[in-house]
């Protein structure tokens, strides 16, 4: 079975950037989609960004242009880039293979103004 670890989240500064790891155990992980997702105090959660098992990606609206989703299969991570954050980007963030039941434990970004 799949397990996902969340890495990277921490405290920044409004216009500042994080990088978040979501790294993989078990075989398999070059055949699955993964997503980011966040979710935000008294929010539901939301699609960030995704990426397929060739390589093309989506964004929410509202992370087009700031954020980007890349992959190592070599090393059984998906990552997300954050750049210019914005306190409205203050969430936990979550790793997710696919559609499936299989997330991590989120790690926790806050973006002071």
């Amino acid at each position: 079975q799949v397990q996902l670890v969340e890495s990277g989240g921490g405290l920044v500064q409004a216009g500042g950037s994080l990088r978040l790891s979501c790294a993989a155990s078990g075989s398999g992980f070059s055949s699955f989609a993964m997503g980011w997702y966040r979710q935000a105090p008294g929010k539901q959660r939301e699609l960030v960004a995704s990426i397929n098992i060739g390589g093309s990606t989506g964004y929410a609206d509202s992370v087009k242009g700031r954020f980007t989703i890349s992959r190592d299969n070599a090393k059984n991570t998906v990552y997300l880039q954050m750049n210019k954050l914005k306190p409205e980007d203050t969430a936990v963030y979550y790793c997710r293979v696919g559609r499936s039941a299989t997330w991590g434990q989120g790690t926790q970004v806050t973006v002071s103004s």
